[in-house]
């Protein structure tokens, strides 16, 4: 399978560009809608709100604004392979050929190519986003880089829609953005097969030296009381990557 130097920002600005000119796309798949008012049995209390944050509170967390397509360069910047080192990710993984994998909000696909890698020739990553000008940039930088078994998904807030069952799932720098994190970690642990992992990559909030705003950042504490709720049991947490967890649970067996 051929790989390819990463897209610098000037050749996704110009994709960008591209694809959006090309497309008129609904304004009601654009923008996926922030919380809905908060009700008694609702799990989301109102808050201060916060320069980068929704004012939505869950676990007494702010839930982050998320970060919308115009911020895909970022996500494909050089400086990603030091700060954020995709080959320690991809060896915790330890996927094997012939793996369903889910890249919740998989952007551009930065992890999405190397995931395919190693679950191929038979394996699947399903890219899923709630921005279809995400997933046509998905759908470019795939091609270019000869990789054939990525197959993008536009799921929604509360759901990933993912049309079959999965070995793991993976959020990356996402899980604190979701708007409707109860909702969306229960339908995708409905998409997990027995014993199936769900991982999750965020930058450290223990750790006042990470150069990320705060409500972009998560304690491995508060991830974990997050999960109380959901059919998930916790597996390890690995601290090797420079300035983030990773965070395994595993799908509990029915009783």
């Amino acid at each position: 399978m051929q790989v390819l130097v990463h897209p610098n920002r000037a050749v996704l600005r110009a994709l960008y560009a591209l694809i959006v000119g090309a497309a008129v796309i609904p304004s009601c798949l654009i923008a996926a809608p922030t919380v809905a008012p908060a009700q008694s049995s609702s799990p989301y209390t109102k808050g201060p709100k916060t320069r980068d944050g929704a004012g939505v509170y869950y676990f007494g967390r702010e839930i982050a604004h998320y970060m919308t397509h115009h911020g895909a360069p970022w996500l494909e910047r050089g400086e990603r392979e030091i700060e954020e080192r995709p080959d320690l990710v991809m060896k915790a993984l330890a996927l094997k050929p012939g793996d369903i994998v889910a890249d919740l909000g998989c952007g551009t696909g930065y992890f999405s190519w190397r995931m395919a890698q190693a679950v191929a020739p038979a394996g699947i990553v399903y890219g899923v986003e709630i921005q279809p000008e995400m997933l046509a940039l998905l759908d470019v930088l795939m091609q270019q880089r000869g990789v054939t078994n990525v197959v993008g998904v536009l799921g929604t807030v509360e759901d990933p829609k993912l049309p079959q069952p999965v070995d793991l799932a993976i959020l990356v720098d996402v899980y604190h953005e979701c708007s409707r994190p109860a909702e969306y970690i229960a339908a995708v642990c409905r998409s997990l097969k027995p014993g199936g992992r769900l991982v999750f990559v965020e930058y450290r909030g223990e750790d006042p030296e990470v150069p990320i705003k705060p409500l972009h950042k998560m304690t491995q504490a508060q991830v974990k009381l997050e999960m109380t709720g959901q059919p998930l049991d916790y597996v390890n947490t690995v601290h090797s990557l420079p300035r983030q967890h990773l965070i395994i649970f595993k799908k509990r067996a029915a009783p």
